[in-house]
């Protein structure tokens, strides 16, 4: 079992108070992705649950024990830093049995769980090697299997990614959820990089200055975001956001409109606009579009439409999938 309830936890560093209290339950056998900007405490609550840092006030139950005050290594919890943190001068099967070796475990354990989570993660035929031979991404996988062998309750992963490059991140991305799917356990991943919460998490938790600005499954923070700030954070490229006496006509002080949501013609629509840079994809192509009175907004296309600087066009938003706030920035339903 892996449930985790936050009840009003709260963390502060002397006078700073850097996650005010909060609330936040984690089912069993969820991946739930912390994500939300540099500095917004997604690091530090994943710390606070690790046990790795102390709660200010509140409390942490883990299965509904308290575990409040109870020390890291006897939480149940494996936790996966960007850094690897690798032995460099064992070798793969070594890295991966020290915990287990470290607390006292038969030498035939150590063995079979050592083979099986080598197996899972295809790092049978790396196991004499040492981390110095091996890639960025097989030596993320030597991580994982360090934490697998502990058959925790749950896996804590911080930014496991962030050092590797854009392919190889890609693949890592299959690979972890791959093995949520394998091994069902509950696992809580940290990024700043929304393109991941949106491709791994069952269930997101936007964070921005300590606080939860929603938490909800994937396109439920795509379709129905609470407020300006989810939904400018969540989508790739970025919601387009209208002010003024453009969306005074839709009863808001301001409007969104995602840029697949945008059509654009060259015949009629509902605001002119000049093309600026174009950025072309492939299969997608990125136009932005300054649009007098309004700013640029940037349109997504199919790749084949051919766009160029200068070019004058005529952009319509999609009634049934504009978003609009208030003067506080709260979503108008």
């Amino acid at each position: 079992m892996g449930r985790i309830t936050l009840d009003k936890v709260r963390k502060a560093f002397g006078e700073v108070e850097v996650i005010p209290p909060l609330d936040l339950t984690i089912d069993d056998g969820e991946f739930v992705v912390f994500v939300g900007p540099s500095g917004c405490g997604k690091s530090t609550l994943l710390r606070l649950i690790a046990g790795l840092e102390d709660i200010t006030s509140g409390q942490i139950r883990i299965d509904r024990e308290d575990a409040t005050d109870v020390p890291p290594a006897k939480r149940g919890l494996a936790m996966v830093f960007q850094s690897y943190a690798l032995y460099p001068h064992m070798s793969v099967r070594k890295n991966i049995a020290f915990p287990l070796k470290m607390a006292g475990m038969d030498p035939t354990e150590i063995d079979k769980r050592v083979n099986e989570a080598a197996s899972v993660l295809n790092l049978a035929q790396y196991l004499d090697r040492r981390p110095g031979q091996l890639s960025g991404g097989q030596r993320q996988r030597v991580a994982i299997g360090r934490a697998i062998v502990r058959e925790p309750k749950a896996f804590l992963f911080d930014e496991p990614l962030s050092n590797l490059d854009a392919a190889l991140r890609v693949n890592m991305r299959l690979e972890i959820s791959e093995l949520h799917q394998t091994l069902k356990t509950t696992m809580i991943y940290v990024t700043h990089d929304q393109v991941e919460a949106m491709t791994m998490a069952d269930k997101i938790v936007v964070l921005h200055a300590g606080r939860i600005e929603q938490v909800g499954s994937p396109l439920e923070l795509y379709r129905t975001p609470r407020n300006r700030f989810v939904a400018g954070f969540i989508g790739s490229p970025k919601m387009n956001f209208v002010e003024g006496a453009e969306a005074a006509k839709y009863d808001a002080h301001s409007i969104g409109i995602r840029p697949e949501h945008v059509d654009m013609s060259r015949e009629s629509g509902v605001w002119q606009g000049r093309v600026g840079v174009s950025e072309h994809l492939g299969s997608d192509t990125f136009s932005h579009v300054h649009v007098d009175g309004i700013g640029t907004i940037n349109v997504r296309t199919s790749g084949e439409v051919d766009v160029r600087h200068g070019d004058t066009v005529w952009l319509t938003p999609t009634a049934a999938n504009i978003h609009r706030f208030d003067k506080e920035g709260l979503a108008i339903r």
